[in-house]
């Protein structure tokens, strides 16, 4: 288990705007799957398209982004290079997101303006964040991770945005050939990578496990690596083979990473199976069925299962590893700002008693059968099903929104 230490944590209301705006682009994708339609379901649809990227960056990096914030100075035990930045990576990263949003879905036009500011607002972080490991004489396995993951971000920011000038029509470009690249970049290369290599921080943090072997991570890390390698080189020199190299070495690794999870969680002390555990659970179970998806897919090239498989990997997977998180991040750094220094004077509440127990449990409980219903829809194709599954996640996103905000303004 790795020692952490809150000396060199920023201030949560650093912290707190990435989270709220992540929350935020949760309902508002949850919401767009009522325009999704059932029988267009293709990755290069615009409307898929536009939903992923909501998501994406909406949800996904804008949360990680937060989270990173938080977690890099405190597992380095160094302070950050310029943790002022970080009040500017926000709003640029949300005007960049609704901008590229609506370049997908309405004006092709206002993709290079999205493309530059979501380039400009990760570039500014890439930058801090190595700038802020260069303080570290010698990394582990969790800060390598993060170099690693940023790496392949700055990567794939940069073809994101070729593709963005391609796709309004700016510069010629052959989009399809680059997608592959792209996608592996940044949900394998670098949403992959730095789930794993901060869940074992994070896990053993929150459940107090001890004693456990990274072997299978380090594994995991480097087939990771080498498959989204492959990918992009298949990618940008049109090799068949490299692609399939690159889908198995990733597979691989998502089956190696789950059992270094499974030997974290058979090592941990705290064994009730609260909100968090829940969330873990569904997640890595998404992400199992997921790879089987995709396995079938590869054998029978059936796009509705890329879909679904993308899907669950998404919101089943992504989402519940963070929603889940969060149950546990936020109470801890709000305890730690606001009642840490008044241990010994006064009686103070244990960060159980700031989890809100109803509306986290509403959220756990609509997102998974939202989620599940969707799964469902994709697979058949239909829209009414789609609909039925988004109203899930509107109920469910709602009640994690509140929850949030429960925990923010605890007193």
């Amino acid at each position: 288990m790795f020692q952490v230490s809150q000396d060199f944590a920023p201030p949560f209301k650093l912290i707190a705007p990435f989270f709220i705006i992540g929350s935020l682009f949760y309902l508002f994708s949850s919401l767009f799957l009522f325009f999704v339609d059932g029988g267009d379901l293709t990755y290069l649809s615009p409307t898929v398209i536009a939903f992923l990227h909501l998501f994406l960056l909406g949800f996904v990096m804008m949360t990680i982004f937060g989270a990173m914030a938080q977690l890099v100075p405190v597992v380095l035990e160094v302070g950050h290079f310029a943790v002022e930045l970080f009040y500017a990576i926000w709003p640029l990263l949300l005007l960049g997101t609704l901008l590229m949003f609506g370049g997908f879905l309405l004006w092709p036009a206002l993709l290079p303006y999205g493309g530059v500011v979501v380039l400009i607002s990760m570039m500014i972080f890439v930058v801090e964040i190595f700038l802020t490991m260069k303080r570290v004489e010698k990394l582990n396995i969790v800060m390598s991770s993060v170099l690693l993951s940023n790496t392949f971000l700055f990567i794939g920011i940069i073809i994101g945005l070729i593709m963005a000038l391609g796709y309004a029509g700016v510069i010629e470009v052959d989009i399809n050939s680059l997608l592959k690249g792209h996608v592996f970049m940044v949900i394998g290369g670098y949403i992959s990578v730095t789930v794993m290599g901060l869940s074992v921080v994070l896990l053993p943090m929150f459940g107090l496990s001890h004693g456990f072997s990274l072997k299978p991570l380090e594994s995991a890390l480097y087939l990771m690596s080498f498959g989204v390698v492959a990918v992009l080189l298949a990618s940008i020199f049109d090799i068949a083979y490299l692609s399939y190299l690159g889908y198995i070495l990733s597979l691989s690794a998502l089956g190696i990473y789950f059992y270094q999870v499974y030997i974290i969680y058979k090592t941990r002390a705290r064994k009730e199976n609260d909100i968090y555990v829940l969330s873990l659970i569904f997640s890595y179970l998404s992400l199992v069925v997921s790879i089987f998806f995709l396995l079938l897919y590869l054998f029978t090239h059936n796009e509705l299962l890329l879909m679904a498989a993308g899907w669950l990997i998404f919101f089943g997977f992504f989402g519940f590893v963070i929603t889940g998180h969060i149950y546990k991040i936020v109470p801890f750094l709000v305890w730690f700002e606001r009642f840490s220094p008044l241990v010994g004077k006064q009686k103070v509440p244990m960060l159980a008693d700031m989890l809100p127990k109803r509306s986290s449990e509403a959220q756990f409980i609509f997102c998974a059968l939202g989620v599940l219903v969707v799964t469902v829809a994709i697979l058949m194709q239909n829209s009414m099903l789609i609909s039925a599954g988004a109203s899930f996640l509107v109920v469910g996103a709602g009640a994690f929104i509140r929850s949030l905000l429960y925990m923010i303004k605890f007193k």
